[in-house]
């Protein structure tokens, strides 16, 4: 049921982005690609996501994602599905950005800076939502490098 949850509101904050198209600055489009990072909250995570980027507007960014947390905890694999949203608040060559993260059983508001918006690093703190049966909490600091690799260059 939960996973459910998480593919509606993806897919809401999505259409709700093309639906708005008409509003965003003229030329621009929504840019997407794969991401891979690694994640330390109570463990490690390899995290490997979907992404798309769009521009509310002229100087800053937002960026929705969707995607799955790899773990070895316990002596076994975990696999945790996640929704992120990013607010990248600048355009220069380094992007400060907040976000925002929430799975099953973690909540983590972030911030950090960006690269260019391709190599992200963040710090935050998970709020335990709910705790896994044979598993550790995930809650607590967290930090995470996140490669972004678009695949669509140019805005159209």
């Amino acid at each position: 049921m939960k996973n459910w949850i998480f593919i509606l509101l993806f897919c809401a904050v999505v259409s709700n982005s093309y639906g708005q198209s008409d509003y965003l600055p003229q030329g621009k489009s929504v840019i997407w690609g794969p991401s891979v990072g690694y994640q330390y909250q109570s463990g490690n995570f390899v995290k490997v996501s979907g992404w798309g980027l769009f521009a509310p507007n002229e100087s800053q960014y937002m960026k929705v994602d969707l995607g799955a947390n790899f773990t070895w905890m316990q002596n076994q694999t975990t696999v945790v599905p996640e929704l992120g949203l990013t607010y990248y608040l600048s355009t220069a060559l380094l992007f400060p950005f907040v976000k925002a993260e929430a799975n099953l059983y973690t909540v983590t508001p972030k911030v950090g800076i960006s690269l260019l918006s391709i190599v992200d690093f963040a710090v935050g703190y998970g709020f335990d939502v709910q705790t896994k049966s044979n598993f550790k909490e995930l809650k607590g600091i967290t930090g995470s490098v996140s490669v972004n690799i678009p695949l669509n260059f140019y805005l159209k």
